[in-house]
Order: C-alpha cells, then sequence, then structure tokens
C-alpha cells in the first residue's frame, strides 16, 4: 500500500481525488480477526483457508426414494417380464444397523439414506409396484401405513446401471480439499457449506461498525413537523443505509445541533462503538460549520497522530472533505460535506471503499466501466475539476439524470451509475465514450 500524503500541506493545498482516496487507504487498516459463530461471521472475510476434514457426502446416499438393488438383479427388467426380488427391509436417513442386500433382494430405501452393503445402484418406487402386486406406484405409502412394505416382494420394470440415483462418497467434496480460500465473503451458501463440513466456528474480520450523524440545526427526523427554516434529514439514512450496503453495522446518530462543544462531545460518546466515523455538513467554510470549529484542533488534546484535516478537491460535487483520527483507538473519521448529492457521491469515492478496506476485502470500489454518452446536448464541467454526474447505464450507453446541482436528491434517487469528467475536460459531447461508475 503506498505512503499517506502529507497532511501538512493543510488549506492551502488543492488536493486531487485520487490523492485523497490514497491518504485514506494507506491510513485505514484492516480489523484485526475474531473467532465468530456461524450465523455471526455472515457477510465477514474470512482470514484462513478452510480444509474439509470429512469428505461429502461421507457415505454412499440414495437421491432418490425407491429400493437399493444389485444390478445383475434388475437386468432386462420391463414392464412384461418384472424383476421380482425379496425385499428385506427399510433403510431410512440416519438410519444405524445397515442390511445387507444379497442376490434377488432389495432393500426399500429413502432419499439421503446410505447404500446398503451388496447394493449397487438404486430403482426409484416410480419404475417398481412398491411392493403391491398391482403395476407401477407413483410413491411409497408411509410406514406408519403399510409396514408390511418393508417385507415380501418388489417387483422392478425397468433396469438400472451401477451407481444410477446413488450419490457417491466425496462426490460433493472430499476429506482434505480446500472448501473455502481466505479473502472469501461469507454469504448463505458460504455458510451452508461450513456447516456443513461441521464446522461450528470461522476465523474472520469482523464487519466494520460505522457511526454516521450529520449536524445542522435546521435538520429535523422524518415524521415530525417541518418549522420555519427547516428540513428534513436524509443524509444520515442515506450514509448509513449506504455503509450498511457496503457491509458494515451501521449506526444512525441524530442530527447534532449547530454547536461545537455537543458535537465534539457527541463524537466521542460513540467512540465506543464504532471503527469508523462518518460526518456529513459543516466542513466548508461558513460561519457555522461546526465540525470544522470542534475537530480541526483534536489532536491538540488527543495523543500524537491523531488530528483530522479539512482540505478541498479538486472535484464537483464534494470540493471540501475532511479526514483524519480521533479517540484514544485513533478511530479514523471522514468528513463529508452537507448537501445531499455531494455527500452521497463522496461516500460511494472515499468512505465505501474505507469500509471495504477495514473488512480485509482487497477489491475495494465500485466497478467501473466504458458507454457511449447519450445525452440532448453537450454537458459541461469546470477546469481542473474531476466531476461526478449522476446517470443511468444500460446496454454500453449512459444517460444524465437530473442537473449538475448538489441538492438534487430526487435526480440521485433514479441513477445507477456515475458519469466521470476528468480534470481536463470542459464539455462532453453526445456519443463521447465516457468513464462509467456502476452503483448497482
Amino acid at each position: 500500500m503506498s505512503s499517506a500524503a502529507p497532511r501538512t500541506t493543510g488549506q492551502d493545498h488543492l488536493w486531487s481525488v485520487d490523492e485523497h482516496l490514497e491518504d485514506i487507504l494507506a491510513t485505514v487498516r484492516p480489523l484485526e480477526p475474531i473467532e465468530l459463530q456461524l450465523l455471526d461471521a455472515q457477510d465477514c472475510v474470512l482470514v484462513e483457508d478452510v480444509t474439509v476434514p470429512v469428505s461429502l457426502p461421507p457415505f454412499d446416499n440414495s437421491s432418490m426414494d425407491g429400493y437399493a438393488v444389485r444390478v445383475a438383479d434388475v437386468g432386462g427388467a420391463s414392464e412384461e417380464y418384472p424383476a421380482v426380488l425379496d425385499v428385506v427391509g427399510d433403510v431410512a436417513a440416519g438410519q444405524d444397523g445397515l442390511l445387507y442386500v444379497g442376490p434377488g433382494q432389495a432393500a426399500r430405501i429413502m432419499t439421503g439414506a446410505p447404500l446398503p452393503d451388496g447394493a449397487e445402484t438404486v430403482v426409484p418406487v416410480e419404475w417398481t409396484d412398491g411392493g403391491l402386486g398391482e403395476g407401477p406406484v407413483s410413491g411409497m405409502r408411509a410406514r406408519s401405513l403399510a409396514p408390511e412394505g418393508a417385507a415380501g416382494q418388489v417387483r422392478v420394470y425397468r433396469p438400472a446401471e451401477a451407481g444410477a440415483h446413488v450419490r457417491a462418497k466425496g462426490s460433493d467434496v472430499k476429506a482434505g480439499d480446500r472448501a473455502l480460500e481466505a479473502g472469501t465473503v461469507l454469504g448463505p451458501p458460504q455458510i451452508a457449506l461450513l456447516a456443513a463440513i461441521g464446522r461450528g466456528t470461522v476465523r474472520v474480520r469482523p464487519r466494520p461498525r460505522v457511526v454516521v450523524l450529520s449536524t445542522g440545526s435546521e435538520l429535523v427526523p422524518p415524521g415530525d413537523a417541518l418549522g420555519s427554516g427547516q428540513i428534513y434529514d436524509s443524509n444520515s439514512f442515506a450514509l448509513t443505509a449506504a455503509a450498511r450496503d457496503a457491509g458494515a453495522i451501521a449506526y444512525r446518530v441524530g442530527a447534532v445541533a449547530d454547536d461545537a462543544e455537543t458535537l465534539r462531545s457527541t463524537i466521542e460518546d460513540q467512540l465506543v462503538r464504532a471503527d469508523l466515523v462518518v460526518t456529513t455538513g459543516g466542513v466548508s467554510v461558513g460561519a457555522y460549520d461546526v465540525v470544522k470549529e470542534a475537530l480541526s484542533h483534536v489532536g491538540d488534546e488527543d495523543e500524537a497522530g491523531s488530528g483530522i484535516d479539512f482540505r478541498k478537491l479538486a472535484m464537483q460535487p464534494g470540493k471540501p472533505q475532511g479526514f483524519g483520527s480521533i479517540g484514544p483507538d485513533h478511530t479514523p473519521l471522514l468528513a463529508l460535506p452537507g448537501n445531499p448529492v455531494s455527500s452521497y457521491v463522496s461516500f460511494e469515492l472515499f468512505v465505501r471503499p474505507a469500509i471495504r478496506t477495514l473488512m480485509g476485502l482487497t477489491d475495494v470500489h465500485r466497478p467501473t466501466t466504458r458507454a457511449t454518452l447519450a445525452a440532448d446536448k453537450a454537458l459541461t464541467s469546470p477546469k481542473g475539476r474531476r466531476q461526478f454526474l449522476r446517470g443511468t447505464y444500460a446496454d454500453a450507453t449512459v444517460r444524465p439524470v437530473g442537473g449538475s446541482g448538489s441538492h438534487l436528491v430526487a435526480a440521485l434517487a433514479h441513477a445507477d451509475a456515475l458519469i466521470v469528467v476528468p480534470e481536463d475536460v470542459e464539455s462532453l459531447a453526445p456519443g463521447t465514450e465516457v468513464e462509467v461508475v456502476l452503483l448497482g
């Protein structure tokens, strides 16, 4: 990993998007591994290879309800000339004390039951008379209703090859095989495999705990009545949902009023449950930008190495940004702009990669592709800024959604991609090939 960019440049340095991201990823480190129960490990990342201790399946077993027989005994069987076999008993899933199937014999067998010694194949019950002597049947009668079905004779109307309808021992995975590689994200199928091979716990990097809070005395929780000059707090909901989508355990904190001491104490109170703190709002140059006021000199009182650097980036939206660490454990903190689109774009570019890095993933970025720009007119972009426009992507074509305003939440809700306009491009004509960040 490349070294962090120096933080002594301060406000005089205009950071590029790549410099800011490099600084974040050079500072954030994967969380320490822990041993977790299987269900607690869902969505976590394995830190070691998992080897199969026992083959799956651990024994030859039937994939059908039917009869376990010898191949030679059913060779040439037909409805006109069925093979008539003596039934020696039942074999059910989980049953101990296997039967032996000798020449001219059959054992009634259930799906998942171990193939008895002597048997070489399974004929489905639909190929037999089910022991009733009345022609082909569609299924077995319940043992409780027909216990005599496990004895007597059965007529088989079709031949079967060796191993037919039998799940061979180790046909899924064999003992000693590598079941899962380190770096695997544990979803439901992986949890199922771990359980199937007998693993009750697994060593993983835990999901990061991310605390999200927004600032602004004008913010009101959704569901409350709006007063004069107030707006609903959408950022904390958007970013909390985005953090969860990235793989984190996210905690939303109610909006904090424009008071530096209140904000700082709120953040300090949240550090006990945070691997990463994300704030939104209060990072620009206004008189009420309390995040800068509260955190600009936090390193003066904390341990060496702590501190939040507020910087300007050559991007649109999202020019004002803050990054550093806070508290005795040097918890990373990313301070994002307050405009809804700015905060969300900033999350995708900077916070999501930080979360994925904490998880221990190697591929931390959204996928990108090239697409043809479909637009009614040329798109303009400010010189020297990397612009990220919302768009919809389909069939290698991307179309802008809404304008460039950083307050346009409705347009953001319909976007599934970001159109990237490089710093040295001031105009993009329709039909131009562009870089696209895929959000879905």
